[in-house]
C-alpha cells in the first residue's frame, strides 16, 4: 500500500482511506455467502434398490396414479376430487397384505406443483412400494 503525506503545503490530508473499508466489506460479503444455507426443495422418497439376486414377487394388484396436464389426478382410472380422497385410497392400500405396488405417472406437461403435492401425500401415507412410470420418455432429453 502506498502512503501519502498530504499536500506540499504541509496541510493534513482530508481524503478518507477507502482500502480498509473495502477489505472489511469484502470479508463480510464472503462470510455472508458462506453462511447462507442452500435453498433446495425436495420431497424425499425412499426408492427400492434393484437387487438382481432376489427379484421381487409379482403382486396381483397394482394401483396407478396419473396426473394429466390439467392437474386432474386419477386413481386406477377413477378421478380423484380431493387430497383427502387420495389419502383414503392410500390408507386402504396399506391395509392389504401384501401391500400392492403404487405406480406414479405424471404426464410430461403436468405442473410440478401438483406433482410435488401428490408425492408429498404419498410420502406422508407411508407407502413403501412406489414406482415411477414413464421416465424412459425423458432419457434422451438430459
Amino acid at each position: 500500500m502506498a502512503m501519502s503525506g498530504g499536500k506540499d503545503d504541509g496541510s493534513p490530508m482530508m481524503d478518507m482511506n477507502m482500502t480498509p473499508l473495502i477489505d472489511v466489506l469484502l470479508v463480510l460479503l464472503i462470510m455472508f455467502i458462506i453462511t447462507i444455507p442452500v435453498q433446495t426443495h425436495a420431497v424425499k422418497v425412499d426408492l427400492p434398490v434393484n437387487n438382481q439376486n432376489n427379484p421381487p414377487p409379482v403382486d396381483a394388484q397394482k394401483n396407478k396414479i396419473i396426473i394429466d396436464a390439467n392437474d386432474n389426478v386419477t386413481w386406477n382410472g377413477t378421478p380423484v376430487t380431493s387430497d383427502e380422497q387420495l389419502d383414503q385410497y392410500l390408507q386402504a392400500t396399506l391395509q392389504i397384505q401384501p401391500e400392492p405396488e403404487l405406480h406414479f405417472q405424471p404426464m410430461p406437461d403436468a405442473r410440478y406443483e401438483k406433482v410435488d403435492k401428490v408425492l408429498a401425500i404419498i410420502k406422508r401415507s407411508g407407502i413403501s412400494k412406489l414406482g415411477f412410470i414413464g421416465n424412459e420418455q425423458y432419457a434422451n432429453e438430459f
